[in-house]
């Protein structure tokens, strides 16, 4: 993977985040937003393929990765929003179109952001990976039991705890392998997905997982007007299928939905190839046939 060029995009806040840049500069842009716990490492398998023919720009979620964390204002989906203009302004032309991809939080953050100026402005296409809008908690599936009033406060409890995860061992790899990954996941995946969570600072992780248990973003998903595709896991407990299904219901312009068999929360690590290959698929169709109509 070649070295990116590293920018600090200042959010309406004042809180910075770190920014890399990948490919060519004029060639078709891509923007990557990963998912609570992660960081920029969590999209390397697309960065490597689409840096060689696009201009791919990923970014540290607040309080992520190295970018620094915030006081506890500063955990909304506003807030997320706000990221996400930011990194638009400090990383496209004025009026240039992305592709713009969101894992979980992530595509949270593009919902939040769904009726923001800069994301109509810079948007031309839009795919969520592995996210809901709402009724997270009471989704899940992270414990094996019937769906209801216990098992949603035991799965806020879960989600929710200060407790720290410590270092990567067998045993929490395995864990982490049942809680976000398909069964069939290769252990070098899983062990990536497990170096990427376990570095996120506790602080954080915690501060997030109460943003989620009460995510609101139905609205936010009628207001993403921009043709948009859909990923889902067929075996993703943290957002079961059915988030995906009621996403896509709901989308103006919904370009399908595909649920991968086998597939867990991780997909952009699962299934590289699935995620990469719907992203080239929106470019070539959303991005360069806009840029061939303009000549």
């Amino acid at each position: 993977m070649n070295r990116p060029t590293n920018l600090t995009a200042v959010s309406a806040d004042g809180s910075s985040l770190h920014v890399e840049v990948y490919g060519s500069e004029g060639a078709p842009a891509v923007v990557l937003a990963h998912g609570w716990t992660c960081n920029t490492a969590f999209w390397n398998a697309q960065v490597q393929d689409l840096a060689a023919d696009h201009r791919v720009v990923v970014y540290d979620q607040r309080g992520h990765g190295r970018s620094p964390a915030v006081g506890a204002p500063g955990h909304s989906t506003r807030a997320l929003a706000d990221d996400l203009e930011a990194v638009l302004a400090t990383t496209l032309a004025p009026g240039e179109k992305a592709v713009l991809a969101g894992h979980s939080m992530g595509g949270m953050t593009l919902m939040a952001a769904a009726s923001r100026p800069a994301l109509r402005a810079h948007a031309a296409a839009v795919l969520l990976c592995n996210t809901g809008a709402s009724r997270l908690v009471a989704e899940s599936t992270v414990l094996p039991m019937r769906a209801g009033p216990v098992r949603t406060r035991l799965t806020h409890a879960v989600l929710g705890s200060r407790a720290p995860l410590g270092p990567v061992t067998p045993v929490s790899r395995a864990l982490l392998k049942y809680g976000t990954m398909g069964p069939g996941s290769a252990p070098a995946r899983v062990a990536e997905c497990a170096r990427i969570v376990h570095a996120c600072p506790r602080r954080v992780r915690v501060a997030w997982s109460r943003v989620l248990a009460g995510l609101d973003l139905d609205a936010g998903v009628r207001e993403l007007r921009v043709p948009t595709a859909v990923i889902a896991g067929a075996a993703d407990r943290l957002t079961p299928p059915v988030h995906a299904r009621t996403i896509a219901a709901a989308l103006p312009r919904c370009l399908g939905l595909d649920v991968l068999p086998g597939i867990g929360h991780m997909s952009p690590i699962e299934a590289p190839e699935a995620v990469t290959g719907r992203i080239r698929e929106l470019v070539t169709t959303y991005v360069r046939s806009e840029k061939e109509r303009v000549v």
